[in-house]
């Protein structure tokens, strides 16, 4: 029997081990053929043979649990080692990593805006009626509510449409002189190659006593900024309307993508949209109860300005987290 405890010391795996153990432990193993020998010997030997076999039985099964131990936590320690990193060295792999480019864009635009002294304001995500549309001279039933697609929750509540509450927050909580931008996350129920059901916007404020402020001041810094963000480009401002301001206007830039040649982009017209602005109409002023004072007003999307900088076809492909796309931003 002892060249069991030689074969248990001398195995050097698990798997081997189990070998052992099966062929000594088992129902068919060398120990219960000693115990069914037991039935012809002598009566009066019966106890002492059992005792020998439970002895060394007991004697044996603590070798092989010592074992199994040992070659368990040589396989471990081995494994480890085999998987083990040397974090000090270098690799070529390791990629540098990228402001996603939506969010990159927004911080273009509030650098410049800050560094024309315009407070950075955010706001609730959820907000009500009165702030989202009446405030803004959106009253119930009115048409142009249609334009926001809006996702409404129970008591009047809703998703945001734009970032325009904020700057009523702030007027209702804020004496003028007032100077802001409201960036932001809004929401809308529309989904194509232009349109994504959550997208960024960056709203302007700006508020002085009547008399202090002209269309030709909201010209003057809407022009310095798309310069900043397209370089050499030209602006115009044409005619338009927005509920929230009066007189309105729609801003174009010279198309980036043809340098206002015409294109399929542009339509062949050599111009593209980029933003919206005017004169804050005076009923959005007596809303938050603000009176002899002037102001104006503008209004972007994010993701059309990143589009346009990095001539990006289809707005959807910057929420899908491709990463071929979002490697070119590095």
């Amino acid at each position: 029997m002892k060249e069991w405890y030689d074969k248990i010391n001398n195995t050097r795996s698990v798997g081997s081990l189990e070998k052992i153990r099966i062929a000594v432990f088992g129902k068919k193993g060398i120990l219960a053929e000693k115990f069914a020998q037991m039935k012809t010997a002598k009566n009066d030997e019966k106890a002492q043979i059992a005792k020998e076999l439970n002895t060394y039985k007991s004697s044996l099964m603590n070798e092989y649990v010592a074992k199994k131990i040992t070659l368990q936590t040589l396989e471990l320690q081995a494994a480890m080692q085999a998987e083990s990193i040397d974090v000090s060295l270098h690799s070529s792999k390791s990629q540098t990593g990228a402001l996603h480019p939506v969010m990159e864009t927004m911080d273009r635009i509030v650098e410049y805006f800050a560094s024309m002294n315009f407070a950075v304001k955010t706001g609730n995500m959820i907000e009500d009626d009165f702030n989202n549309f009446e405030a803004l001279n959106l009253p119930k039933y009115h048409p142009a509510r249609d334009m926001q697609d809006t996702f409404y929750f129970k008591d009047e509540m809703l998703l945001r449409t734009h970032t325009s509450p904020v700057q009523i927050r702030t007027m209702m909580s804020t004496k003028p002189p007032i100077r802001m931008i409201a960036p932001g996350a809004v929401f809308r129920r529309d989904y194509d190659l232009t349109h994504t059901p959550m997208f960024h916007q960056v709203e302007g404020l700006l508020v002085e006593e009547e008399g202090k402020v002209s269309f030709a001041n909201l010209k003057y810094i809407l022009e310095d900024f798309l310069k900043y963000m397209f370089g050499d480009i030209e602006v115009r401002f044409r005619p338009s309307f927005f509920p929230f301001t009066e007189p309105s206007a729609e801003v174009d830039i010279s198309c980036v993508f043809c340098s206002g040649k015409g294109c399929r982009i542009c339509s062949k017209t050599g111009w593209l949209e980029v933003l919206g602005c005017g004169i804050v109409d005076q009923n959005v002023f007596e809303a938050v109860k603000y009176k002899n004072v002037s102001g104006y007003a503008f209004g972007l999307g994010v993701e059309r300005f990143a589009m346009l900088i990095h001539q990006i076809g289809d707005l959807r492909s910057l929420f899908e987290g491709d990463i071929k796309l979002l490697e070119q931003f590095q």
